[in-house]
């Protein structure tokens, strides 16, 4: 072989130097590069089995929607064939489901914007659904028959449900769907809520909402319901709120003691939670254990004071808070408005009619209430300085929970959905 002269010899160095580092940058950048995405919020469209992922500030306008039941032939396939499950099924479809299916009940998003992980209460589980493809990447069949409401851990790595018929909570890796621990809870396990920190989560469970034994005198066949707080790296009890006490203490005997939902303060320090058949909320103390304030807020006339032909014994249901602490925001179920209630005064302000609202949220920017109106099928925004509607889009049938996440940038729904 003849030998190379100087300027063949710098052309070889240089294409090897080339073969060697191109691709090696080419491959170190593009795992890195993490993919761009938008805050939204997810509306879960209970009775029909979708979600809508819409704008979460501005005109709150319909980005995409999925199909939260792809798997819903092989589901039913199921259901058919064991005569237990038929029967729980059916129960669902026509007690709490007022004659309907419950497809979603919650939904998240996992950190990276790719999946989104929901609960289905007809079906008892919680399935992981890509945002790409709308396809099932993973599914967790929950105990008992029903799954409720889910939350998130700050760091976003762990889902925990609450499946209603087993007096349980699931605490789910929110990647790969494998259960990391479990805890008891009382009857009808329902919120969860996550310490701000990750170390606590608090579940409320609300006994028995579907009989007509709804007079107050009758409260004591409702179940137990109580306050479970778990650490949420043991799931070990830490300590149980029995409301039962602490609203005997106050004199209220006749009230209900089932937690529904619940908003911390930005400290924590203090918790206000609604509870069945009572039109308006509680202040409570988390230091001193008791219950400081109590605010009820007005009826609408025109609402049936027959108990029974309330909602799962919902008067109101849905609260929550603006990120800096003063104000809330309350959703009046049977009483067809929602309100924003001055947190230092308790003084409420407008009553924005809506209908039948189911939950309430705020905004990406945090400047509104947002609240679904399960009666109307759509989701409304309120003002939290003015008190007044700003704006109001349609989603689909019944929607329930609506919850912040983060999807891909340019996501506008499934490619085969």
């Amino acid at each position: 072989m003849p030998a190379l002269g100087p300027r063949r010899l710098a052309a070889v160095a240089a294409a090897l130097v080339l073969a060697v580092t191109a691709p090696a940058t080419a491959a170190s950048a593009a795992p890195d590069t993490p993919a761009a995405l938008r805050e939204v919020l997810f509306v879960g469209n209970n009775w029909d089995g979708t979600a809508d992922v819409i704008d979460s500030g501005g005109d709150f306008g319909r980005i995409g929607r999925i199909n939260v039941i792809p798997d819903k032939e092989q589901r039913m396939a199921e259901i058919k064939a064991d005569p237990i499950k038929w029967i729980y099924f059916m129960g669902i479809h026509n007690s709490v489901g007022e004659g309907h299916d419950q497809f979603v009940d919650d939904m998240y998003a996992t950190p990276d914007g790719s999946a989104m992980v929901v609960s289905r209460p007809s079906f008892a589980d919680v399935v992981s659904l890509d945002l790409a493809t709308g396809a099932v990447k993973w599914r967790f069949p929950v105990s008992g028959y029903r799954a409720d409401h889910m939350a998130v851990s700050p760091d976003g790595t762990r889902v925990a449900v609450s499946a209603s018929t087993s007096n349980t909570v699931h605490v789910l890796d929110i990647e790969t769907g494998r259960q990391v621990g479990s805890f008891a809870t009382g009857d009808k396990p329902h919120e969860n809520v996550f310490s701000r920190d990750g170390r606590y989560l608090w579940n409320m469970s609300i006994g028995e909402v579907n009989n007509a034994l709804d007079a107050p005198w009758l409260d004591w066949t409702k179940g137990d319901r109580r306050i479970t707080v778990v650490d949420a790296t043991t799931f070990r009890q830490v300590k149980v709120i029995d409301m039962r006490q602490r609203l005997d203490a106050i004199g209220l005997k006749d009230y209900s003691d089932a937690v529904r939902p619940a908003a911390f303060s930005p400290d924590e320090s203090k918790l206000y939670f609604q509870v069945s058949f009572f039109n308006g909320f509680f202040e409570y103390d988390v230091a001193t254990d008791r219950i400081t304030r109590t605010k009820t807020l007005p009826k609408n006339p025109a609402t049936s004071e027959d108990r029974t032909t309330w909602v799962n014994d919902s008067r109101h249901h849905g609260i929550t808070m603006k990120p800096d602490g003063t104000k809330l925001c309350v959703a009046g179920t049977m009483d067809d408005y929602a309100t924003v209630v001055d947190r230092t005064t308790l003084q409420e302000g407008p009553l924005v009619p809506v209908s039948k609202p189911y939950w309430a949220t705020v905004s990406g920017d945090g400047k509104s209430c947002v609240v679904s109106e399960s009666g109307a099928d759509r989701v409304t925004a309120i003002d939290f300085a003015t008190g007044e509607k700003t704006v109001s889009v349609p989603v689909g049938d019944h929607p329930q929970r609506v919850r912040l996440a983060r999807v891909p940038a340019n996501w506008s729904g499934p490619s085969a959905g």
